[in-house]
């Protein structure tokens, strides 16, 4: 009698020690199931965000874009157009550009925005706006957009004629002949009608911050475009002067120096790089001579407005052959552009206004060949 007792107490304990070991494993099972539902309850919410906060900005990017008949690009479209990015035709800061086939003879280039070379969706979105909002004879247009798998592209305009800075300065470009000073005074024209239009009508005002030789795109040797919007900062019209320092962008030589040494920049910073632009025409030089900028290079020649010191910063490609009263016009304007003091500066309306001026009645006075 005592051994059942003792083998039926020891079975119960079997018993309730099994069903305490089998609560412990459905507790454990039910907490890590709780914890998963939790985690992918987050996911979920944090996607919708995302998807909300993509949604608004392909909203806006959809109203801006019904004005200017932009159309959107899956992926599959701009690769077929593209031939999956075989023909590469340029190099930016933080992209590559491939010429796109479009159909019916017509051509486009693609911009892919690379995050491996610094690029981010921000800045593509900004840059997709940007171009949304301006439309000029004299500005490289937007032709449509991708923003699928992963891939951020632009579809623009597409120049056969290469960058400025190709004809002036690459050896391919340079086969082609020189280029004329009346080519000259036409491209410095067209860049001074971009960037007034950009300062003074668009809304908001822009400020491009990149203006340099490699960034305008000829039409042909007399036409011209200012191209890449990366770097673009919305400006205001009461108040162009930002209020706090901000980092600093754009391309050596060519950056306007009181923004490097404050951090502020206006639309009196392009100014300052269209200045440094007319010196490149003008002279047929880079931007940068070694560790010397172009306009620190011409500041000798520049203070003297006597013929033959002009002809020693003149590109000796042109043979003499200008017009020596407009080359005085463009040395002063660029004078004016590239003062210490931003505020005394021009604004890109009266430079225009010059430059138009001198080509509209040429002077008699010629250099001598």
């Amino acid at each position: 009698m005592g051994k059942i007792a003792m083998h039926t107490s020891s079975s119960e304990n079997m018993w309730i020690g099994g069903a305490i070991v089998l609560i412990i494993i459905l507790t454990i099972l039910l907490r890590k199931l709780a914890i998963y539902i939790d985690c992918k309850a987050k996911a979920r919410a944090l996607a919708k965000a995302q998807r909300s906060d993509h949604s608004q900005k392909d909203r806006e990017l959809s109203s801006l874009s019904t004005t200017k008949t932009i159309r959107t690009y899956a992926l599959e479209e701009i690769k077929v157009a593209t031939r999956d990015f075989r023909i590469r035709i340029g190099v930016g800061a933080t992209s590559y550009v491939y010429l796109a086939e479009l159909g019916d003879g017509r051509f486009g280039a693609v911009k892919r925005v690379m995050e491996e070379r610094g690029g981010c969706q921000k800045m593509f979105l900004d840059e997709v706006s940007i171009l949304l909002r301006i439309c000029h004879p004299n500005l490289v247009g937007l032709l449509g957009f991708c923003l699928d798998k992963g891939e951020q592209l632009l579809l623009l305009e597409y120049m056969p004629n290469k960058s400025l800075f190709d004809r002036l300065h690459n050896h391919k470009g340079k086969s082609s002949g020189c280029l004329s000073w009346s080519s000259r005074l036409s491209i410095a024209l067209d860049i001074a009608y971009a960037l007034d239009y950009l300062h003074s009508v668009a809304d908001p005002p822009v400020i491009h911050r990149d203006v340099k030789s490699s960034n305008i795109l000829l039409v042909n040797d007399d036409h011209a475009k200012l191209a890449d919007f990366g770097l673009c900062k919305l400006g205001h019209h009461d108040d162009f002067t930002a209020q706090t320092p901000t980092i600093i962008r754009g391309s050596l030589g060519y950056v306007d120096t009181n923004y490097l040494n404050t951090g502020l920049v206006s639309p009196k910073s392009d100014v300052y790089s269209f200045g440094v632009l007319l010196l490149e025409l003008i002279t047929g030089m880079k931007s940068l001579q070694g560790s010397i900028t172009l306009a620190e290079w011409t500041s000798e020649y520049r203070k003297d407005q006597d013929a033959e010191a002009l002809m020693g910063m003149l590109d000796p490609k042109l043979n003499g052959q200008v017009n020596v009263e407009q080359l005085r016009v463009l040395v002063h304007v660029a004078n004016m552009a590239l003062l210490e003091n931003s505020m005394a500066r021009p604004n890109m309306a009266e430079i225009a206004h010059k430059i138009s001026s001198c080509m509209e009645h040429p002077p008699e006075s010629e250099l001598p060949v």
